[in-house]
């Protein structure tokens, strides 16, 4: 960060997703009719199940394997996945919680300057990708990190990554970029 810039950035994660499995096959049929708060998909071949402590959105499929969305936290991930495991014990299912792994963290971010995002590109070209008629943001992406930012020209930074550690890290190596192609203020 620029040491003339005091001021610390707040990075609000919205969504964690995670997955697990449950060792175990599971009835779609027999959730949807017992359990609650669920919709059944047959179509798709699936059960979406939702908690409202932690609040979680839940596709449950037969071979067991669960992908939990929704979070704010890898730790409201961890206790939601653990438990819908519950929810599926009682209704008499014999599972295991197992595998569990957070697959994707979706964080929002805001800078304190608004960015040029031509220059931004210009001066990042193989990273970085602008495309004003398709979509109003540039996309910026750190193989090493697995992490992907979208730039917009308020300086709103939206970061995917596979943890909150990387998409922290991903969100302090682009911060010195974009200070260098920061917009001058308006008077």
């Amino acid at each position: 960060m620029d040491s003339s810039n005091d001021e610390a950035l707040d990075i609000i994660i919205t969504n964690v997703v995670a997955t697990f499995r449950t060792r175990c096959h599971l009835n779609l049929r027999t959730i949807a009719l017992e359990g609650t708060n669920v919709i059944y998909k047959p179509e798709v071949g699936k059960v979406l199940m939702k908690l409202r402590k932690p609040m979680i959105t839940a596709s449950i499929w037969s071979s067991g394997k669960i992908i939990c969305t929704g979070a704010t936290s890898e730790d409201e991930a961890k206790l939601g996945a653990r438990r819908l495991a519950r929810c599926l014990q009682k209704l008499g299912f014999k599972v295991r919680f197992s595998a569990f792994k957070v697959v994707n963290v979706l964080a929002v971010c805001s800078m304190p300057f608004a960015v040029h995002l031509i220059d931004f590109t210009k001066n990042n070209r193989p990273i970085a990708s602008y495309e004003p008629e398709l979509h109003p943001a540039a996309t910026y992406r750190i193989k090493n990190l697995k992490a992907t930012i979208q730039v917009f020209s308020t300086g709103s930074l939206t970061v995917t990554g596979p943890n909150v550690q990387n998409v922290a890290t991903a969100v302090e190596q682009v911060y010195p970029l974009l200070f260098e192609c920061q917009k001058p203020l308006c008077k």
